[in-house]
């Protein structure tokens, strides 16, 4: 600073120092423009660099969270595994001989019906008889049940399947 080659400022207690830009060549327009240039190429370098290497990040992120290829190899194999099995059991299922005909299912889907609908209907009579007794009954109906010694379908959490 006391040769003049750099210059100083102080801040308070801070001092800074700085090239002394006097010293330096004047640029021209040319110059100054042919910079310009070489910044804005080099800028647009960057951005291409950059954009380049988001790029592979992302196929770097893509064939790192792949399977490698023993990993592949060994999915293969338990694939395999996996579709001899259900082939094996699927064979089991075909060659059974105690199959049910459609006329058997057909005779329990409709005995079902009828059951259900049998259920329904008793369970309607019995809750109109008790409601009958329990006009006159000076208890609750709780109590009735308990006295009577009644469990109805909701004390076992059972309802009737619904009508198809």
């Amino acid at each position: 600073a006391q040769q003049g080659r750099i210059r100083e400022k102080a801040y308070g207690k801070q001092k800074i120092y700085f090239a002394d830009q006097e010293q330096l060549p004047a640029a021209s327009d040319a110059d100054l423009r042919r910079l310009d240039g070489e910044i804005t190429a080099l800028s647009s370098k960057v951005q291409a660099q950059q954009q380049s290497c988001r790029q592979m990040e992302a196929e770097l992120k893509d064939l790192t969270s792949s399977m490698t290829t023993p990993e592949m190899a060994r999915e293969i194999e338990e694939l395999r595994k996996d579709c001899n099995n259900y082939t094996e059991k699927l064979e089991r299922i075909k060659s059974a001989t105690n199959h049910v005909t459609p006329e058997e299912k057909e005779k329990v889907c409709s005995e079902q019906k009828l059951y259900c609908k049998e259920w329904r209907r008793r369970k309607r009579m019995a809750t109109e008889l008790l409601e009958a007794i329990l006009e006159g009954y000076p208890k609750s109906k709780k109590q009735f049940f308990e006295e009577v010694g009644i469990e109805t379908d909701e004390d076992h959490n059972v309802t009737p399947p619904a009508a198809v």
